[in-house]
């Protein structure tokens, strides 16, 4: 959120927009949003509920009401550039399903009135360098995708035809073999649940998973590591950048009205040299 502007709005839409973009407002608004995360987990309890329930669902309903409020001084305060902002859009769709009918049949989106929680993404500067650099590191994310995508296919063909027929439940079909060597790769129980018991048959199967889990594990998602991190710098590099031109611009303008001053200065040292010249003619 920008922090300055609000020397080109006048009268009530300036104080407005002095108010939301006031620190202290907006760290009232993040307070309330990390206390009303935690309401949320409390009325997950039904001892809690029983307890204090109906104060609990007073508080949610207040909070929702202060959450549109702000979104509907932000509105006013910028105009359409609020709409202009990913971020300010996302803080009104999360604002606009809390708003949603408390029917039986949209229960799913009341539920998700949780998503206020993520309106800490975009009110903390850091968070939102986060999630920039993973949307930055999409393409990159997705070329990787493709590849281990690649490699399960290969490896679930070879599983399958090699284990499928002594462990159907586990390599019976590519889709049972690459949920199976979805398990491997996560390192979860694949030695002792899987891959013993299969070398207990094949012993030689191991060479198989071995290959499978430095592929996958160790190799593929470990760029996915590299490019996200190579993404959080170009991130860095490109902010400290602007601010190196926007200081370099400031420093021009500056360079630029001094010079202008100084030559107003020289022009009217030049008046008034010729004034006394000429006053200095008519004396004689």
């Amino acid at each position: 959120m920008a922090t300055d502007g609000s020397s080109n709005i006048s009268g009530l839409r300036g104080r407005i927009y002095g108010l939301v973009e006031n620190p202290v407002f907006q760290k009232a608004i993040m307070a309330l949003i990390v206390i009303n995360a935690i309401t949320l987990g409390f009325e997950t309890s039904p001892t809690v509920m029983a307890a204090i329930g109906p104060e609990l669902q007073v508080f949610d309903q207040i909070v929702i009401w202060i959450f549109c409020v702000e979104i509907v001084l932000r509105i006013y305060a910028h105009g359409l550039k609020f709409f202009r902002d990913p971020w300010s859009i996302f803080d009104f769709i999360v604002v606009a399903i809390t708003l949603t009918p408390s029917n039986d049949s949209l229960a799913v989106l009341r539920s998700l009135r949780v998503l206020r929680v993520l309106r800490l993404v975009s009110a903390v500067p850091r968070l939102r360098r986060i999630v920039a650099a993973l949307l930055h590191a999409v393409p990159g994310v997705v070329a990787i995708g493709v590849l281990l995508l690649l490699v399960f296919y290969v490896f679930a063909v070879i599983s399958t035809k090699l284990f499928g027929s002594a462990f159907p439940d586990w390599f019976g079909t590519i889709g049972a073999s690459m949920f199976t060597l979805f398990q491997i790769m996560t390192l979860e129980s694949w030695s002792m649940g899987i891959v013993r018991p299969v070398m207990e048959v094949y012993s030689w199967g191991w060479i198989v998973f071995v290959a499978f889990i430095v592929l996958s594990s160790f190799t593929v998602l470990n760029l996915f590591i590299a490019i996200i991190i190579d993404s959080m710098q170009t991130l860095h590099e490109t902010e400290q950048t602007q601010t190196i031109e926007e200081m370099s611009e400031v420093v021009q303008q500056e360079h630029q009205h001094r010079s202008e001053e100084f030559l107003e200065l020289q022009r009217e040292i030049q008046t008034l040299k010729k004034l006394l010249e000429e006053r200095a003619t008519k004396a004689d």
